[in-house]
Protein backbone atom coordinates (compact mmCIF):
# COMPACT_ATOMS: atom_id res chain seq x y z
CA UNK A 1 0.00 0.00 0.00
CA UNK A 2 3.01 2.09 0.74
CA UNK A 3 4.81 1.52 -2.88
CA UNK A 4 1.30 3.16 -4.52
CA UNK A 5 1.29 6.09 -1.91
CA UNK A 6 4.96 6.66 -3.44
CA UNK A 7 4.27 6.49 -6.76
CA UNK A 8 0.87 8.21 -6.57
CA UNK A 9 3.03 11.16 -4.94
CA UNK A 10 5.81 10.78 -7.59
CA UNK A 11 3.46 11.45 -10.21
CA UNK A 12 1.56 14.11 -8.68
CA UNK A 13 4.85 16.00 -7.56
CA UNK A 14 6.18 15.05 -11.60
CA UNK A 15 2.72 17.02 -12.38
CA UNK A 16 3.05 20.28 -10.49
CA UNK A 17 6.42 20.80 -11.37
CA UNK A 18 5.75 20.19 -15.22
CA UNK A 19 2.43 22.38 -15.29
CA UNK A 20 3.35 25.19 -12.62
CA UNK A 21 6.93 25.96 -11.49
CA UNK A 22 9.37 24.85 -14.30
CA UNK A 23 7.62 26.92 -17.26
CA UNK A 24 7.94 29.96 -14.60
CA UNK A 25 11.55 29.93 -14.43
CA UNK A 26 12.70 27.48 -17.41
CA UNK A 27 12.98 28.84 -21.03
CA UNK A 28 11.14 26.24 -23.71
CA UNK A 29 13.83 24.15 -24.34
CA UNK A 30 15.07 24.31 -21.53
CA UNK A 31 12.50 23.07 -19.11
CA UNK A 32 12.85 18.96 -18.27
CA UNK A 33 9.84 17.22 -19.55
CA UNK A 34 9.89 14.87 -15.97
CA UNK A 35 6.48 13.02 -17.58
CA UNK A 36 8.95 10.93 -19.85
CA UNK A 37 10.86 9.66 -16.91
CA UNK A 38 8.07 8.99 -15.35
CA UNK A 39 6.82 7.14 -18.80
CA UNK A 40 10.02 5.47 -19.36
CA UNK A 41 10.22 4.38 -15.53
CA UNK A 42 6.65 2.95 -15.37
CA UNK A 43 7.47 1.37 -18.78
CA UNK A 44 10.34 -0.25 -18.13
CA UNK A 45 10.15 -1.59 -14.33
CA UNK A 46 6.04 -1.95 -13.40
CA UNK A 47 4.48 -4.72 -14.89
CA UNK A 48 1.14 -3.53 -14.28
CA UNK A 49 -2.20 -4.00 -16.21
CA UNK A 50 -3.11 -0.84 -15.76
CA UNK A 51 0.20 1.15 -16.72
CA UNK A 52 -0.56 1.95 -20.02
CA UNK A 53 -3.69 3.85 -19.12
CA UNK A 54 -1.77 5.60 -16.49
CA UNK A 55 0.38 6.88 -18.97
CA UNK A 56 -2.30 7.79 -21.26
CA UNK A 57 -4.57 9.39 -18.49
CA UNK A 58 -0.56 11.31 -17.58
CA UNK A 59 -0.61 12.47 -21.44
CA UNK A 60 -4.22 14.23 -21.07
CA UNK A 61 -3.55 15.69 -17.98
CA UNK A 62 -0.24 17.49 -19.78
CA UNK A 63 -2.37 18.16 -22.99
CA UNK A 64 -5.10 19.66 -20.92
CA UNK A 65 -3.18 22.31 -19.30
CA UNK A 66 -0.29 22.92 -21.83
CA UNK A 67 -2.82 24.04 -24.35
CA UNK A 68 -1.37 21.69 -27.60
CA UNK A 69 -3.79 19.45 -29.13
CA UNK A 70 -5.92 17.03 -26.83
CA UNK A 71 -4.22 13.77 -26.90
CA UNK A 72 -1.11 14.25 -28.72
CA UNK A 73 1.05 13.69 -25.56
CA UNK A 74 -1.14 10.33 -24.30
CA UNK A 75 -1.12 8.79 -27.82
CA UNK A 76 2.33 9.90 -28.11
CA UNK A 77 3.31 8.58 -24.02
CA UNK A 78 0.95 5.40 -24.78
CA UNK A 79 3.08 4.57 -28.12
CA UNK A 80 6.54 5.22 -25.57
CA UNK A 81 5.38 3.01 -22.72
CA UNK A 82 4.18 0.48 -25.76
CA UNK A 83 7.56 0.14 -26.93
CA UNK A 84 9.02 0.64 -23.40
CA UNK A 85 7.28 -2.60 -22.03
CA UNK A 86 7.91 -4.82 -24.83
CA UNK A 87 11.27 -4.50 -24.52
CA UNK A 88 12.11 -4.50 -20.38
CA UNK A 89 12.20 -8.09 -20.29
CA UNK A 90 15.47 -8.07 -21.94
CA UNK A 91 17.25 -5.56 -20.62
CA UNK A 92 18.56 -5.01 -16.78
CA UNK A 93 15.71 -2.18 -15.80
CA UNK A 94 17.49 -1.55 -12.35
CA UNK A 95 20.54 0.18 -14.24
CA UNK A 96 20.60 3.85 -13.92
CA UNK A 97 22.71 4.59 -16.61
CA UNK A 98 19.91 2.21 -19.05
CA UNK A 99 17.25 4.89 -17.34
CA UNK A 100 19.34 8.33 -18.58
CA UNK A 101 19.61 6.33 -21.82
CA UNK A 102 15.85 5.47 -21.88
CA UNK A 103 14.50 9.08 -21.27
CA UNK A 104 16.95 10.35 -23.82
CA UNK A 105 15.89 8.43 -26.68
CA UNK A 106 12.14 8.45 -25.65
CA UNK A 107 12.80 12.31 -25.44
CA UNK A 108 13.70 12.01 -29.15
CA UNK A 109 10.98 9.27 -30.32
CA UNK A 110 8.51 11.73 -28.68
CA UNK A 111 9.19 14.54 -30.77
CA UNK A 112 9.63 12.68 -33.82
CA UNK A 113 6.60 11.10 -33.22
CA UNK A 114 4.78 14.41 -32.42
CA UNK A 115 5.78 15.93 -35.44
CA UNK A 116 4.68 13.33 -37.69
CA UNK A 117 1.43 12.92 -36.24
CA UNK A 118 0.94 16.97 -36.67
CA UNK A 119 2.36 16.53 -39.93
CA UNK A 120 -0.49 13.89 -40.88
CA UNK A 121 -3.48 15.54 -38.72
CA UNK A 122 -2.69 19.44 -38.53
CA UNK A 123 -2.99 21.95 -40.86
CA UNK A 124 -0.24 24.02 -39.52
CA UNK A 125 2.10 25.07 -41.82
CA UNK A 126 5.84 25.16 -40.80
CA UNK A 127 5.38 22.80 -37.54
CA UNK A 128 8.69 21.28 -38.30
CA UNK A 129 10.47 24.63 -37.65
CA UNK A 130 9.20 24.65 -34.02
CA UNK A 131 10.06 21.12 -32.87
CA UNK A 132 12.75 20.42 -34.54
CA UNK A 133 15.03 22.82 -33.35
CA UNK A 134 14.69 21.92 -29.80
CA UNK A 135 14.51 18.11 -30.00
CA UNK A 136 18.11 17.56 -29.07
CA UNK A 137 18.28 20.14 -26.35
CA UNK A 138 14.77 19.10 -25.11
CA UNK A 139 16.41 15.46 -24.81
CA UNK A 140 19.46 16.38 -23.18
CA UNK A 141 17.94 18.71 -20.69
CA UNK A 142 15.83 15.02 -19.87
CA UNK A 143 18.81 12.86 -19.32
CA UNK A 144 20.07 15.42 -17.37
CA UNK A 145 17.18 15.69 -14.99
CA UNK A 146 16.77 11.96 -15.17
CA UNK A 147 20.54 11.79 -13.50
CA UNK A 148 19.76 14.33 -10.96
CA UNK A 149 16.52 12.38 -9.81
CA UNK A 150 17.91 9.19 -9.95
CA UNK A 151 20.80 10.50 -7.97
CA UNK A 152 18.72 11.75 -5.19
CA UNK A 153 16.75 9.07 -5.03
CA UNK A 154 19.71 6.54 -4.94
CA UNK A 155 20.55 8.63 -1.60
CA UNK A 156 17.52 7.92 0.09
CA UNK A 157 17.93 4.36 -0.71
CA UNK A 158 15.14 4.10 -3.20
CA UNK A 159 16.51 2.95 -6.33
CA UNK A 160 19.48 0.13 -6.50
CA UNK A 161 22.95 1.40 -8.23
CA UNK A 162 24.23 0.04 -10.79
Amino acid sequence: MLRYVKFIVLIVAALLLQMTLLPAYLRDPFQPNLLVTVVAWVGLRKQSPLGGAIVFLLGLLQDTFSGLYLGLNGFTYLVMFIILQSIAHRLYTDSRYLMILVVFLASLGNGILQLLLLLLFSAAPGIYSAILPALLPQALVNALATSVVLTLAARRGAVVQP
